[in-house]
């Protein structure tokens, strides 16, 4: 894997008024579209783990969603709404003449794939949900479920803290450290741009779309659900999981078995970040997939 690999174009669009950058690498007449999570992350994390499939025929292409890493940044909380999201992901695509997408969604960003899908199923060749989601409650439920594994005393501390407004606090924060290192990215030393990502990341848009941590979902999307609609989306379709994903593997089989055409893999060693903690397992059974459903 290549890192910090240059884009063969940047591109600056303007959606919505305000200048959002999409990065493309390679020339290959499959597209590869992926998107980053969050909701609010930069796309350092996915796009430096995911642009050498450049060098396997596919033209990768990710952009920085509106509020993060190099795009505008406009402090306007009306903007940060899935439909707005959606549009925005349609004008990137339209305004580079990418066509039929592989697309590729991580955490949030494979929610709003779903969504995309559903919206614009002409622009989607296949669909790949890495740590995605179909329905924030049940996904909650199996996020308290790692959470309880703290035990009662320091969950009973951090429902204290998020009913007193106080998640900046530093017992508080050390809970979700331990979490994150259990479900987020269980390797001893992220990558650098894992960390650059978690670290940029837009609260913003974060805390009034999800909630203070990954665990706790208090803000716009606590009742955010497509399961009941995923039938709609009949292109192939590969789920992708952690066994110790804090997107819990019974999550993403409630995808699979929702979608009409769909495969599944959870990876044994990884929680949220297969690429980067099972990145040979993981871009095995990827670029199967994708070898598989060109043309």
């Amino acid at each position: 894997m290549q890192a910090d690999r240059k884009p063969d174009e940047t591109v600056r669009l303007t959606i919505d008024g305000h200048n959002v950058l999409a990065y493309s690498f390679g020339t290959g007449p499959e597209v590869l579209f992926c998107m980053s999570g969050g909701p609010g992350a930069p796309c350092d994390y996915m796009r430096e783990s995911h642009s050498h499939l450049a060098d396997q025929g596919y033209r990768v292409v990710i952009h920085d969603q509106l509020g993060t890493g190099a795009s505008d940044r406009p402090k306007d909380f009306s903007l940060w709404r899935v439909e707005r999201f959606v549009a925005e992901v349609e004008t990137v695509r339209q305004a580079l003449g990418l066509g039929k997408l592989h697309l590729l969604g991580q955490s949030w960003g494979g929610m709003l794939a779903l969504e995309y899908a559903l919206a614009h199923p002409e622009g989607v060749k296949t669909l790949i949900s890495v740590n995605g989601l179909a329905d924030t409650p049940f996904t909650l439920l199996h996020m308290e479920r790692l959470r309880s594994a703290l035990g009662a005393e320091t969950v009973a501390m951090m429902a204290r803290h998020e009913a007193e407004g106080t998640t900046a606090h530093v017992e508080y924060q050390a809970a979700v450290t331990i979490l994150e290192r259990r479900h987020l990215c269980r390797l001893a030393e992220w990558p650098a741009p894992l960390q650059r990502s978690h670290d940029g990341m837009n609260m913003d848009i974060y805390g009034s779309m999800w909630g203070p941590n990954e665990m706790t979902c208090i803000g716009t999307l606590k009742e955010w659900s497509v399961v009941d609609r995923l039938h709609e989306i009949t292109q192939p379709a590969l789920v992708i999981s952690g066994l110790h994903d804090e997107v819990a593997p019974p999550v993403a089989a409630q995808i699979k078995r929702g979608l009409p055409n769909a495969e599944i893999k959870v990876f044994p060693n990884s929680s949220h970040t297969p690429f980067y903690e099972e990145p040979e397992a993981y871009f095995t059974v990827l670029k199967d997939f994708l070898d598989r459903h060109r043309g």
